[in-house]
């Protein structure tokens, strides 16, 4: 399992990194990401911290540990910019917080954040068609999410993303211990959003391909 979303203490999670990672090893995880919420108010104090952590448990455990950033409910014209901030602070992963049907998302985010150089766009909710065929010419993968709520509207955008052909990941978006989710229990998200098992194995190379790009402790 490669998830690119969950939360630590460092927003609105219960556990702190350490335990999180150490979680995800026992349940067979070869990826995990800390992508705390921020905006401009602790996008600096977040980011360093996690970075610190995940070299540290990458290197010590085996698993791959990433830091990243999920921006998270900010004016949409300042999400380019703190997709900056955060890659100079050391993220490796940027998650936006996409225009969810379950919270009041500013309106306009999905394409602001799709026009920005980030990597997953959350939970996008009722995405439309021209966004998504920005999403695919930008390579920026959609967001299928195990967490519920936000997974109201996986059939909608896995519907969407499966006909343009846009990148597609699975995410646990994971808040608490019991959040992380087995592979099997993905397939299964997976398939109930309308994927079928090629379409499945498809995204998992997706979350593959972001792993690919980023550079990890080496291991003693």
């Amino acid at each position: 399992m490669i998830d690119l979303h969950t939360h630590s203490i460092f927003s609105d999670g219960e556990l702190i990194p350490s335990e999180l990672v150490r979680r995800a090893v026992v349940i067979g995880y070869e990826a995990i990401a800390i992508t705390d919420h921020a905006d401009l108010s602790n996008l600096d104090f977040i980011v360093p911290r996690i970075v610190n952590v995940c070299d540290d448990l990458s290197a010590k455990w085996d698993i791959r540990a990433i830091p990243g950033i999920e921006i998270t409910h900010v004016p949409p014209s300042v999400i380019c910019e703190l997709e900056k901030r955060a890659r100079n602070l050391g993220a490796k992963i940027v998650v936006v917080h996409g225009e969810t049907t379950v919270e009041p998302v500013p309106p306009g985010t999905n394409r602001s954040a799709l026009l920005s150089d980030i990597d997953i766009l959350a939970h996008p909710g009722l995405i439309t068609e021209e966004e998504v065929e920005i999403a695919k010419s930008r390579g920026i993968c959609l967001e299928i999410t195990a967490r519920a709520g936000h997974s109201l509207t996986n059939g909608h955008v896995a519907k969407l993303a499966t006909r343009v052909g846009a990148k597609l990941v699975l995410n646990s978006d994971a808040h608490a211990p019991n959040d992380l989710v087995s592979l099997d229990k993905a397939r299964m998200v997976g398939l109930g959003a309308g994927l079928s098992e090629d379409e499945f194995d498809k995204v998992r190379k997706n979350s593959m391909e972001i792993l690919e790009k980023i550079s990890f402790p080496k291991i003693p």
